[in-house]
């Protein structure tokens, strides 16, 4: 219990900081429309636009959570206070699960803008009876991410060069919640004739991944950090 409620006040840390720089709202949500406006103009069929909306929706969710996660740790490294945090014997566990808790929430906002941006420049649908499978996907896949950008931004944190570092890391092991999350959406909207049914075992693929990087960010987060 003290480590989850040491994660809430890094948690609760990090997203002052966001609130009172309003990083997320002047600058990474914009970016993201503006990205969803380029697939638009870049695709520029309305029946293609439908079929590749939530695939879309979690690319530019994932450009955006790159700038995300290298913001965050910008701060902790420039200022010290990623040094300072572990000097005072904050637990890294609780270190780590209150930053991806931090960057989990911000994702979750943006996705959801992101969704009502693809209803509007798209014409994707939102039905009824897929609306438990896209919630269950969205929080599957938005923990599945914060864990492993946090592991990797703090990984990628301590090396020259981080910026151009961190999408090399990421990129390849967010395959596979790209791949079901995308599917998963597709079922929760119907996409090409899609049904809910066939959305589940993605949901359980995408949880696998969440649980398997956060058991084993909560435990190597420390020892990447020392180095």
């Amino acid at each position: 219990m003290r480590v989850w409620r040491v994660a809430l006040l890094v948690a609760g840390k990090d997203l002052r900081i966001e609130r009172r720089s309003r990083v997320v709202t002047n600058q990474i949500v914009p970016f993201a429309a503006v990205t969803m406006v380029m697939f638009a103009f870049a695709l520029d069929a309305d029946v293609v636009l439908q079929r590749v909306a939530p695939g879309l929706v979690w690319l530019a969710t994932l450009f955006s959570m790159l700038v995300l996660v290298q913001r965050a740790y910008a701060i902790e490294t420039d200022d010290g206070g990623l040094d300072a945090l572990r000097v005072a014997g904050v637990d890294p566990a609780a270190l780590f699960l209150g930053k991806a808790l931090a960057l989990a929430v911000q994702l979750a906002v943006l996705e959801v803008i992101l969704l009502g941006t693809a209803v509007v420049l798209y014409g994707a649908e939102i039905r009824l009876e897929g609306g438990v499978l896209l919630v269950t996907t969205l929080i599957t896949a938005t923990c599945g991410l914060a864990v492993v950008g946090t592991l990797y931004g703090g990984l990628a944190a301590g090396f020259r060069g981080r910026e151009t570092l961190l999408p090399l890391l990421v990129l390849p092991v967010v395959a596979p919640v790209l791949i079901g999350a995308t599917r998963a959406v597709e079922s929760a909207l119907g996409t090409a004739g899609a049904v809910v049914s066939e959305g589940w075992p993605w949901v359980g693929l995408l949880t696998v991944f969440a649980v398997a990087f956060g058991v084993g960010g909560t435990l190597a987060f420390g020892p990447l950090i020392d180095e």
